[in-house]
């Protein structure tokens, strides 16, 4: 409903089939985590694109966004409980710095990682790379 109120465009890119195994609840969340983020961190009028593919065995879930992205000091702390890269605009946006680091422990718990690209004014894109599901096990 965000996304609609701030005109932002949600795509996802047709993708074949990319299954992992694990805890449904927690995978949903990484997903919800990240996905807030880009629409919370995107401008009215902005665009989201979602990505769904299978490279060298692991799938990757990738969300780009055309938001303010996040300064280039800030990137190696973003992981931290309870870091922020902008305080007052964190403030001002709810949350509690601690979604990213959520999403990285969850990512760790399924034997995946979790990548972030971004350029200040540009955007964001977050990566989340885990095992592909075995067929039948």
């Amino acid at each position: 409903m965000l996304a609609e109120e701030k005109l932002i465009t949600i795509t996802v890119n047709d993708t074949n089939e990319a299954k992992v195994r694990g805890d449904s609840a927690r995978l949903k969340q990484i997903v919800v985590n990240l996905l807030d983020n880009a629409i919370k961190y995107t401008p009215s009028g902005g665009s989201i694109i979602i990505n769904i593919s299978v490279i060298n065995n692991k799938t990757v879930f990738a969300i780009t966004d055309t938001g303010i992205g996040i300064p280039t000091d800030a990137l190696p702390h973003i992981f931290e409980r309870f870091y922020r890269a902008d305080k007052v605009r964190s403030r001002e946006q709810g949350g509690a710095g601690l979604g990213l680091s959520i999403v990285r422990a969850i990512c760790l718990a399924h034997g995946g990682t979790v990548e972030i690209d971004s350029i200040e004014n540009k955007g964001t894109t977050c990566r989340v790379i885990l095992p592909i599901a075995n067929e039948g096990g």
